[in-house]
């Protein structure tokens, strides 16, 4: 099969990069959300939550974007600097500002739930933490950044102080806050003795997942005077979890994204937390916000939508990247995951983007799909979704809980051209059920060209081999996946990166 990174130079190139400047990864990913508050803003927070025991969550700021901004007071009119937001809205005084009390809302419904869900997992943070964790940004238009707010002190708070490791900075609406929070830094540093080190200490810890650019501020600010800060930028992949999923997702992997499915398995009975999703023809709609009318059946007819289809969380991907599910994407974007996959651009080795050049190919349509490497996941992150659920509700033998696989070797491995790779696993599974497991090769993310036909691969011991012309220092990605035989079906992974060396290291002699 041909490869779809043209401009991708190798693998291996790409991974000795990051890791070049990569920190060691807390147990937790240390997060801050920025978030404008449209209804799939909504949505995407109350998956979040769901999962907000695999996060170390310290910070939830309202921000602005070129869709949404509450507007000055004072009747000051505004025109946007985004070409198509200025057409479609021309001067406007506030932009369908949904307020700064959703994010409290959303909290107080999770507080009803919190109970049952610690049943589960006890590392789910209070209620009353994350309530503290809250803070207005700058919201009176797109864009602004010109005064320091709360939101954009605390995130300068933050990037500031002494805690080890990347702090990853979700950029659900526009980068304006994060902008201003950088600014502040600047302005209270630059032209000191401790400069170098205060903007070297920020951009190796500051890592931006921004989906879109939905103001000017990361253009016209944080690239010019901050380039070493760390930018993951979702264009294309984020489309099978956006609004125009049903044109993004593939029609056999639609059931999990049609109302029949959600009303099962999310909506209905599974407490206060999701009975606050959007919905298509859920008959509700966001605080002052006159364009969602989704919620309308009439609206939902008219788009050939059926009630309680998926509406969108085009920002979830910005924090599944940061679930360890043993894919490995955390660290190394190129790797892909439930979080898509981007590669490092050509031009700044500190930005990593998705795009033409990061396409996988797509078994129903048998073309190459720059979507794909997201929606590839949809399945088991759906069914992860639905098993969260019901966690809301249920006791912990009643639900579902993810096999636990780890590798009985290391994760990567060194093969001569000829020779031979064994690929060995363990699995249990928390409830007691019984396992699959599937090795496949992830080609689009190979370094070699050639597919490799893996042995025993319904099995935890697996090998293949290598053909004797096998390119050298490439890399071949083989992912382990195991799923349950509960309902719904939950799956974990062990990614394998094995690299084609022309001689193994001798073993080191006893003494």
């Amino acid at each position: 099969m041909q490869k779809k990174h043209l401009l991708f130079i190798s693998l291996l190139a790409v991974l000795s990069q990051f890791t070049a400047t990569a920190q060691p990864q807390p147990a937790k990913p240390r997060t801050i959300i920025t978030t404008d508050g449209e209804a799939d803003d909504v949505n995407s927070f109350i998956r979040l939550l769901l999962y907000s025991n695999e996060l170390d969550i310290v910070g939830l700021v309202y921000s602005s974007s070129q869709w949404h901004y509450a507007g000055d007071g004072n009747g000051t009119a505004f025109t946007s600097e985004m070409p198509n937001t200025a057409k479609l809205y021309g001067e406007r005084t506030e932009l369908r500002w949904p307020g700064t009390t959703w994010l409290q809302d959303c909290i107080m419904k999770y507080e009803k739930v919190y109970n049952n869900l610690v049943k589960h997992d006890k590392g789910y943070p209070a209620p009353d933490h994350l309530m503290e964790m809250i803070k207005v940004g700058n919201i009176e238009f797109e864009g602004e950044m010109s005064k320091t707010t709360e939101g954009s002190d605390f995130i300068k708070k933050v990037l500031l102080d002494n805690n080890p490791g990347p702090v990853y900075l979700q950029i659900w609406g526009g980068t304006n806050t994060v902008a201003r929070a950088l600014k502040s830094i600047e302005e209270e540093y630059k032209g000191k003795p401790e400069w170098p080190e205060i903007a070297k200490k920020v951009s190796g810890k500051a890592v931006l997942y921004t989906i879109l650019d939905q103001d000017a501020t990361y253009r016209k600010y944080i690239a010019p005077n901050w380039p070493q800060i760390k930018v993951m930028y979702n264009t294309t992949q984020f489309g099978s979890l956006a609004y125009g999923w049903p044109k993004t997702v593939p029609a056999e992997l639609q059931a999990s994204l049609s109302g029949k499915w959600f009303a099962e398995n999310i909506k209905f009975k599974h407490g206060p937390l999701l009975e606050g999703y959007y919905l298509w023809g859920d008959g509700e709609q966001v605080l002052n916000d006159q364009e969602h009318t989704q919620g309308s059946m009439e609206e939902a007819e008219k788009a050939g939508r059926s009630q309680y289809d998926f509406l969108s969380e085009g920002d979830s991907p910005a924090f599944l990247s940061l679930l360890d599910v043993g894919l490995r994407s955390l660290e190394n974007p190129a790797f892909g995951g439930w979080g898509g996959r981007l590669l490092r651009s050509p031009k700044n080795k500190f930005r990593w983007e998705d795009g033409k050049a990061v396409a996988d190919l797509n078994p129903y349509t048998k073309q190459e799909d720059t979507a794909y490497p997201q929606t590839r996941w949809i399945n088991a992150i759906q069914n992860d979704f639905a098993a969260r659920a019901d966690w809301c509700v249920q006791d912990y033998k009643e639900a579902n809980h993810p096999p636990v696989v780890t590798l009985t070797h290391e994760p990567d491995v060194l093969v001569k051209p000829g020779g031979r790779v064994n690929l060995s696993a363990s699995a249990t599974d928390p409830d007691g059920d019984a396992l699959t497991y599937r090795w496949w090769q992830y080609e689009e993310v190979d370094g070699y060209e050639k597919k490799i036909r893996i042995v025993n691969a319904d099995k935890p011991k697996a090998y293949f081999y290598l053909p004797e012309d096998a390119p050298l220092w490439q890399t071949i990605h083989i992912i382990l996946e195991v799923t349950d035989s509960r309902t719904p079906a939950l799956t974990r992974y062990q990614r394998v990166v094995a690299k084609i060396v022309k001689e193994l290291p001798k073993p080191v002699a006893a003494r």
